[in-house]
């Protein structure tokens, strides 16, 4: 997109220039009315001139497209003069992803560029969990006179910065899917990780006899494996108005949703099993469980573009408590029997614990991750994580498996304690 206008660098000029011509006539004084004739000159002068004709290439680079959380990513801009014009006051900002910080360097950089030569300038990000899509450039390009200013967006293929951490297991309950798959339980029988081995019984078969034992020992053995299930699951990102709190400077917890999100499917999709994507907010995002690459680009697009998982708080910060329960309850329809959910929310009011020990209740396996955004800064934020404790005690007391994710260290290291809580 294009736009021409006007700086008004030279509104006052012509004013300046009428008033001491008119003390020159008055004063008879021929070189006060020479200045104002030079006055209205400069004046006249940038009426004259055509806006610059923009015409640039943008080509970005990045010298990680999958780094670890903290790394830093070098960042390389170069911008091409493909126009017949020297462009003599260009100003460039680069569109850095909304949830990356510059940690050297500039965004922003300024050159003459004369046709066919091109400009070049470096920066560096912090990476953080998650997708980062690069936004496009702004160019703007001023007159010799600095009348009038021409701004243009210029777009560029550039790879998305993908930051992922470990997950170890995804955090599901045991299923009582019958079909084999990649999950394990604790229940034992047919699989290939060993759980123990019990005395022999009559129709045991033979490829489960242990038979290095009854050469050692001449007893028959039989060896049981750890049983593979195979699982569904849904994340559900709390979206609404009231899940946009963080702590000051760093990302909300939508933002930290959208991110675990995103891991905790890959963690699903790591072990080839079944898994969709849900939102609750400005409208119900749904996407259903399904495995396989189209399937997978199907959802990081989605993360990346639906606007209820947007990086901007809705304009009208009040919750809809109908609207969010009607969401719900489109949630429910479209879960199978067997499906998992796991919720990820700040967990800032009742409504996401009231769902889930709802759904609970109806026999579904629901896992909720709460990304603590909270603060103790003043009485108020004080308050708001006591009741937010409070939320994770009546969601655990209610058979709700939950993770209470600090958001300064990994969702990998929150998942392993929750999980050794889980099995005590």
């Amino acid at each position: 997109m294009t736009t021409v206008r006007r700086t008004h660098h030279w509104r006052g000029v012509v004013a300046v220039a009428l008033l001491a011509g008119a003390f020159g006539v008055l004063l008879k004084r021929p070189y006060v009315l020479l200045a104002a004739c030079l006055g209205v000159g400069y004046a006249i002068y940038p009426r004259l001139l055509e806006p610059p004709a923009v015409e640039l290439a943008l080509d970005r680079r990045v010298s990680e497209t999958n780094p670890s959380p903290g790394d830093e990513v070098s960042v390389e801009v170069a911008v091409t003069n493909e126009g017949e014009e020297t462009l003599r006051d260009l100003r460039l900002v680069d569109g850095v992803p909304a949830m990356l910080a510059v940690s050297e360097g500039s965004a922003r950089h300024a050159a003459v560029l004369r046709p066919g030569q091109t400009t070049t300038f470096a920066y560096a990000v912090t990476a953080e969990h998650g997708s980062h899509q690069f936004r496009a450039a702004t160019a703007i390009a001023r007159d010799v006179s600095g009348r009038t200013e021409v701004e243009t967006t210029l777009e560029s293929d550039t790879a998305d910065i993908e930051c992922r951490r470990e997950i170890p297991d995804p955090p599901v309950a045991e299923t009582s899917d019958p079909f084999p798959g990649q999950i394990l339980t604790s229940g034992e029988g047919e699989g290939i990780e060993f759980a123990r081995t019990r005395e022999y019984r009559s129709g045991d078969s033979p490829n489960r006899i242990d038979w290095k034992q009854y050469a050692r020992t001449g007893t028959l053995a039989t060896v049981e494996y750890r049983q593979e299930r195979t699982v569904s699951v849904v994340v559900c990102i709390d979206a609404r108005p009231s899940a946009y709190r963080g702590i000051e400077g760093g990302p909300h917890a939508v933002s930290h949703g959208v991110a675990a999100a995103q891991e905790l499917l890959e963690a699903v999709w790591e072990v080839d099993e079944r898994a969709g994507l849900a939102a609750i907010g400005r409208d119900f995002c749904w996407v259903p469980p399904d495995r396989g690459t189209d399937h997978e680009r199907r959802v990081r697009e989605v993360l990346l573009t639906h606007p209820t998982l947007s990086p901007q708080p809705p304009e009208n910060p009040e919750s809809d408590y109908d609207r969010a329960a009607a969401q719900v309850r489109e949630l429910r329809t479209g879960l199978d029997r067997e499906t998992q959910l796991v919720i990820v929310s700040p967990l800032a009011d009742e409504f996401v614990v009231e769902s889930a020990l709802e759904l609970a209740d109806a026999g579904r396996p629901v896992t909720v991750v709460s990304p603590d955004v909270s603060t103790t800064e003043s009485p108020g934020s004080r308050i708001a994580a006591v009741e937010r404790r409070n939320r994770l005690y009546a969601l655990r007391r209610g058979g709700v498996s939950v993770v209470d994710w600090d958001t300064q260290d990994s969702l990998a290291r929150a998942l392993l304690g929750a999980k050794r809580r889980w099995s005590r």
